[in-house]
């Protein structure tokens, strides 16, 4: 068997076998592939009054992890026909009326933009990969876009075979200039071939936020391409003279980085305002997020006879109940039964984010478990993340996994894992973090076509 010419690797006989290395490669490779001198190097072009160096890799030492993560192509594709599967029912007018009816108002709007970094996040477990949740301000792609350039490959156990870091169909060439042609394509969506001069990436009091460094770097890539940019609280817009304004600076795009998903706060009134009356292009929407993101979604996605009554085929039922972690409400009717089940269950907030207020059922206390009754949760099925064993200060750590697929209009556009312990990520683990994905091959690609 000859070396790919096109992927520079010796394909895998089987799924089984190509597992069984993944597997391998995540318990016994230990190396740190982590070049942090790169990533200096990388980052050089950047700076100015903001050191984002010292940010990035010195204030948050476990932004990124120590390693990288090993996944087969096999499980990578199964991931992408769940999105496509995913996306084919939200398209359906009548999953929208259903999800619709308890969104906020702001939902209602429909704008012409789609909304930018749908993040679909999976568990990898025995029977399969699992999407857990979809987020539609998932942050974090503008710095795997740098880890999947400045990371090291060192792994003596994958020899010849280690993969190239993932194949082209999940990752694409020039991360940078691809964010700008989606953030572009937002814009024309509703403004046809006005130019685009100014762009505001908004989030609550900026300068605090944990991924400063990342509201930092979009900065900066925008004003590479000409655009004015700034960073600011959503209290610094204004909506008079049917605009939206930065002091004196008019804003034509809005980069929500917000978790008032329906933009219901006092504070974010001119905001809405200047978006319901199209006065400003938001993204990502409102509605994105109550069709999308809101986790009571979750409950139609993984119910059989919802999926049968608002008209979704066979194949894609299945592809669904199959990868998505069942999901039901909770409600206080079913308190007894909720409690006995627990242990199996992982409990959210339908609009929740970043793990907040989210606890695993083996965990709960009864007071806890008293405020889910009383809050607007869903129940999902536990499904245990995959591990991957590192060493650190000379122990071998066990490491939770998750993968993040980032997607726009239904496409891919890189693949990340986070690393960590505890109940849920929380870039707070020594030696965890954002990693990048390599590729485990399972099929001869020579052969495939």
């Amino acid at each position: 068997m000859t070396l790919s010419s096109n992927l520079g690797y010796l394909p895998i006989a089987t799924d089984q076998q190509c597992e069984q290395k993944a597997r391998q490669l995540n318990s016994q490779c230990h190396c740190m592939s982590l070049n942090r001198e790169v990533i200096r190097t990388e980052l050089s072009q950047h700076q100015d009054d903001n050191n984002l160096y010292q940010m990035i890799i010195e204030d948050r030492p476990n932004l990124f992890a120590e390693s990288a993560v090993f996944v087969t192509d096999t499980c990578l594709k199964k991931q992408q026909e769940i999105i496509v599967a995913v996306e084919s029912v939200i398209a359906l007018p009548a999953y929208q009326q259903r999800v619709l009816a308890y969104a906020p108002d702001a939902a209602k709007f429909i704008p012409k933009a789609h909304s930018v970094f749908f993040g679909y996040d999976f568990h990898l477990s025995p029977k399969g990969p699992q999407l857990i949740e979809i987020n539609t301000n998932a942050g974090g792609a503008l710095l795997n876009a740098i880890v999947a350039r400045t990371q090291k490959v060192c792994c003596d156990l994958a020899g010849d075979q280690l993969p190239p870091p993932i194949t082209k169909a999940l990752i694409i060439t020039d991360p940078e200039q691809a964010f700008i042609e989606m953030f572009l394509d937002e814009w024309q969506a509703e403004r046809g071939q006005l130019p685009l001069r100014s762009i505001a990436i908004v989030d609550e009091n900026p300068q605090s936020q944990y991924m400063l460094p990342e509201f930092i770097l979009f900065k900066k890539l925008f004003e590479q391409h000409n655009f004015i940019a700034v960073i600011c609280d959503p209290s610094e817009l204004v909506y008079h003279d049917q605009a939206l304004w930065h002091g004196n600076q008019r804003i034509d795009l809005v980069y929500n980085r917000l978790t008032d998903f329906g933009l219901e706060a006092p504070a974010h009134k001119s905001l809405l305002e200047a978006y319901l009356t199209e006065a400003v292009v938001i993204t990502p929407t409102p509605r994105a997020h109550a069709l999308y993101a809101n986790k009571r979604n979750l409950v139609i996605l993984t119910d059989e006879a919802a999926l049968i009554d608002i008209g979704v085929d066979a194949k894609t039922r299945n592809i669904l109940l199959k990868g998505i972690a069942h999901t039901t409400p909770v409600n206080p009717d079913d308190a007894d039964n909720l409690w006995a089940d627990r242990k199996q269950l992982f409990f959210k907030p339908a609009k929740g984010y970043g793990s907040k207020a989210a606890y695993r059922g083996d965990k709960l206390t009864k007071r806890v478990f008293g405020e889910i009754l009383q809050g607007d949760y869903v129940a999902q099925t536990l499904v245990q993340p995959s591990e991957r064993q590192l060493e650190i200060e000379n122990k071998i750590v066990d490491f939770k996994l998750d993968l993040r697929h980032y997607v726009y209009k239904g496409q891919t556009q890189l693949v990340s894992a986070r690393l960590y312990q505890g109940q849920t990520t929380n870039f707070r683990t020594p030696g965890g973090g954002f990693a990048q994905v390599l590729v485990v091959p399972c099929q001869n690609k020579e052969t495939d076509s």
